[in-house]
């Protein structure tokens, strides 16, 4: 199988080289076979390029925005089956075993279980809730590590060009043509956003914007929420970055 791992990135080099470190030893054996990590940043303006550059095989130039990041990596990956990672999640060793295992079952997309980086008791809940309403839904958002494979990628035709929701809009498409397998091993990935904003108000802010998309709300208006509220907590914390 040939794996291409697709990272998008805005100034995440507080994180990336540990992300892109973790996947060095989870493709190892996988190297023979074709497989690729591709670093898309969208605009960093800290060292997030120049810490990649070496760490993994091509670091891509793309417009900001994750939708547009990740159809841009997948536009120059190789691979026939496409991962998508943020650049803050930390990957088990196996975890390329078993996407292949799946895809060559048969299986076209699929993700993982996803455990928080934090101690907060609160966080153990937001991460079984996370797992619970992706296995009940089919829904699959950008913190469970989504694969797939590139003939239903094209087929669905990639990521909506939207600002939001865009994990979640692929997912409607994907679903449509089956459900995605779900993989227990677990993805950590940074508890940053939630301990900086407050878990429970986190909480009802996704949940918040879930409904109005659900609902038929314009994406890029829910994103111009999202990012106030984002501004807002960086600035009432400057030193912390945010993801794309």
């Amino acid at each position: 199988m040939r794996l291409s791992v697709i990272i998008p990135a805005l100034n995440e080099a507080a994180s990336i080289a540990e992300t892109l470190g973790d996947l060095a030893n989870c493709l190892a054996g996988c190297r023979g076979a074709g497989a690729e990590v591709l670093v898309v940043d969208g605009g960093s303006d800290d060292a997030t390029r120049e810490i990649a550059v070496p760490l993994c095989d091509r670091v891509i130039e793309g417009p900001r925005g994750r939708a547009r990041q990740m159809n841009a990596g997948a536009a120059n990956a190789r691979g026939e089956t496409l991962w998508f990672l943020h650049a803050d999640t930390r990957v088990p060793p196996g975890a390329t075993a078993v996407i292949e295992q799946v895809v060559a079952s048969g299986r076209e997309w699929g993700r993982f279980d996803v455990r928080l980086s934090g101690r907060r008791p609160s966080l153990r809940i937001v991460e079984r809730m996370m797992n619970l309403r992706s296995t009940q839904s089919g829904i699959v958002t950008g913190d469970q590590g989504l694969f797939v494979t590139r003939a239903a990628f094209d087929a669905v035709g990639g990521y909506p060009d939207i600002p939001l929701m865009e994990d979640i809009a692929l997912s409607r498409r994907l679903r449509q043509r089956q459900r995605p397998t779900r993989i227990g091993m677990c993805l950590v990935t940074s508890s940053r956003r939630w301990e900086q904003d407050g878990v429970w108000s986190t909480i009802l802010l996704m949940w918040r914007l879930r409904t109005a998309y659900a609902l038929g709300a314009d994406p890029a208006r829910l994103a111009r929420l999202y990012r106030n509220r984002a501004t807002a907590n960086d600035e009432a914390s400057p030193a912390q970055n945010r993801t794309s």
